[in-house]
């Protein structure tokens, strides 16, 4: 689940990359629009995934031995 969270996270932040540089929105492009449902879908994901990796922020390391 960790892993699968931060995927989404790096895309959402890629896609925030070329927002801000070209101002292009990947999202948009691939899936019909900013206001398509499946871009929404999308959007909605990355978004529920960023509150999830703040767990990541909190949890102690594991001890290797």
């Amino acid at each position: 689940m960790d892993r699968l969270a931060l995927i989404l996270v790096i895309i959402g932040a890629l896609n925030w990359l070329l927002v801000g540089i070209f101002q292009w929105d990947l999202v948009a492009a691939l899936f019909g629009g900013d206001s398509s449902w499946l871009s929404r879908i999308v959007y909605t994901l990355v978004g529920l995934a960023g509150l999830y990796c703040i767990s990541l922020l909190f949890r102690e390391k594991a001890v290797q031995t």
